[in-house]
């Protein structure tokens, strides 16, 4: 059995010591070359916790060990070069264009003062190959629809040539078509040997493509583990409060929702 290549011990964290904790002793191991979905409601501590992984915020206790060593131990400049990060959205305040903005995933691996090689841009144009999106090189990033820019800010995250990538919400804010064609992105890079951790609070977009569950509420971890033992109607009804039905058919998670609306 392979050694985690991340894993979560205890974990508790405050945005202020007199409030009630966001997270509650979470804890978890991510193998690697897997695809490990973090799913819970709106508010389980889904962002917080990813916040935590890549050191921006510090725990008020426990640990969280990266191939081993613990995050704290890594420069910003190691952590930038293991782990990737597509966020939910974000502000972009100059007129880049794709291939100016993927190329920001190379900084890891700059000096204060250098420029990309030809190394480097050719590193970022084969990101936008394996986004499918090698056609937009030269669009300007606000001309992008949400879609074309979900798939942007992954193949910026890929430049990084990172070990793990991290998404919150990937899908969140994407039609049926460009939810699919991210997920099969993610399903692509697993097969390629990838470690990816996603968070959502969509059941659906899990049961696509994830490997392994962490399932969230209200800043605890009520199951983790495989899709089989853990992507089941009661531990998703408890999750998300309400009556839930998984259906399984032809290999694949069915989910629906048993409560009335009125």
């Amino acid at each position: 059995m392979t050694d985690p290549i991340i894993s979560i011990h205890s974990l508790e964290f405050s945005y202020d010591p007199r409030q009630k904790n966001v997270l509650n002793a979470v804890s978890f191991d991510i193998e690697p070359g897997t695809i490990s979905t973090i799913l819970g409601p709106n508010g389980a501590g889904k962002t917080t916790l990813i916040h935590l992984m890549l050191g921006l915020q510090k725990p008020a206790s426990g640990s969280i060990l990266l191939n081993g060593r613990p995050i704290e131990e890594y420069t910003r400049r190691e952590l930038s070069q293991w782990i990737g990060l597509v966020p939910q959205s974000e502000h972009i305040p100059f007129d880049f264009s794709v291939l100016e903005y993927v190329l920001l995933g190379r900084a890891p691996y700059l000096g204060p003062l250098d420029l990309p090689s030809e190394a480097d841009v050719e590193i970022a144009r084969q990101t936008l190959v394996q986004t499918g999106i090698v056609e937009l090189e030269s669009r300007p990033i606000p001309e992008l629809s949400g879609g074309e820019l979900q798939l942007v800010m992954i193949a910026r995250a890929l430049a990084q040539q990172p070990k793990v990538l991290l998404l919150d919400e990937p899908t969140s804010h994407l039609d049926l078509s460009n939810r699919n064609k991210t997920l099969r992105i993610l399903n692509r890079l697993r097969q390629n040997g990838a470690t990816i951790l996603f968070t959502t609070h969509d059941p659906e977009a899990a049961s696509l493509v994830a490997d392994n569950l962490v399932l969230m509420k209200s800043g605890n971890v009520l199951y983790t583990g495989g899709m089989d033992d853990t992507f089941t109607s009661p531990k998703l009804s408890e999750t998300y409060g309400t009556e839930i039905e998984v259906i399984r058919f032809d290999g694949l998670h069915v989910v629906r929702s048993l409560e009335k609306l009125r």
